[in-house]
């Protein structure tokens, strides 16, 4: 049997979980999981790629809404699968919807920033959705299955 160039795939989902550091060392004063959040973004708002932190500029805002939005369950450990010899894929999802109870948000608002509060409010992802306005209700983002094609975050090889 022949040696395949690859990454490997356990690799992947440890990176989800900070087991590797290539460069100085964080200092780190508990092993539990980090807390991530759920923020909203207007319309008007610029959150994408380049977005390297939360930030409440063009944060949305109104009645129960808190600047900074809502804690993510963090139930889902991060998950590696090799879909052959030289790919694979490391995956997560929450594991519930992310849900914003009894809000009023009179102005529009399009994006999610998922980002770590625990490590400086960095920016993990952004998630864009058609323009939503709410009166005294409960908007919720369903979580997609937590599976190699669809989960939130997914790191591949391919």
């Amino acid at each position: 049997m022949a040696n395949t160039q690859s990454m490997c795939t356990s690799f992947m989902s440890e990176i989800l979980t900070a087991t590797h550091n290539f460069g100085t060392a964080p200092t780190r004063g508990t092993s539990a999981a980090d807390t991530f959040k759920a923020a909203l973004y207007l319309t008007t708002a610029t959150v994408n790629a380049a977005t390297t932190a939360y930030s409440a500029t063009n944060e949305v805002s109104g009645t129960n809404y808190t600047a900074g939005g809502v804690t993510v369950t963090n139930a889902t450990a991060p998950t590696p699968a090799n879909s052959s010899a030289t790919a694979g894929v490391a995956y997560w999802t929450p594991s519930a919807s992310i849900t914003y109870t009894n809000v009023t948000l009179s102005s529009a608002f399009d994006a999610v920033l998922i980002y770590n509060s625990s490590q400086s409010n960095k920016a993990v992802s952004v998630h864009t959705f058609g323009s939503q306005t709410i009166t005294a209700g409960t908007f919720t983002l369903t979580m997609p299955s937590n599976t190699t094609t669809t989960a939130l975050l997914r790191l591949s090889t391919t």
